[in-house]
């Protein structure tokens, strides 16, 4: 079985065999590694390009950089990422420079995180989570 992931580099879509673990992975087009999985910054088509192509859940952080929580949970957004290469997709939306996305989303404190499977939001989480938290609840949509 196949799944298609989104690379976070150059946006292609990739389809690559489904695994529980990956030793090596690399983007079709541009040949970076998919495994480098850290937190990739979205506006609003960058978003939607990962919400339409992507078989793995997106787990998206809306923060703003003057809330204090928000850049305490940041290494810990970071760390989950990174320790789930190719389970899930990991980005963040800063809510003042994405205002239409923070009210699309109906984002009314941060950070909040909201995990997509197959383009639909499926569960949604206000207040910082340490990484082990994170992982434990993007685990359950995997």
């Amino acid at each position: 079985m196949n799944i298609n992931v989104v690379c976070p580099h150059c946006l292609k879509v990739n389809r690559i065999p489904k695994k529980d673990h990956y030793t090596k992975a690399n983007c079709g087009a541009c040949k970076k590694l998919l495994l480098d999985s850290k937190p990739v910054s979205v506006d609003a088509n960058k978003l939607g390009i990962f919400l339409a192509n992507s078989d793995i859940p997106v787990v998206v952080d809306f923060w703003a950089p003057w809330c204090g929580p928000c850049l305490q949970m940041a290494p810990a957004f970071e760390e989950a990422a990174l320790a789930m290469p190719l389970q899930a997709q990991f980005l963040k939306v800063n809510t003042e420079e994405q205002q239409a996305l923070g009210a699309q989303y109906g984002i009314r404190s941060i950070p909040t995180l909201i995990v997509f499977k197959n383009g639909k939001q499926v569960d949604q989480l206000s207040g910082a989570l340490s990484a082990s938290r994170l992982q434990s609840w993007v685990k359950q949509f995997v």
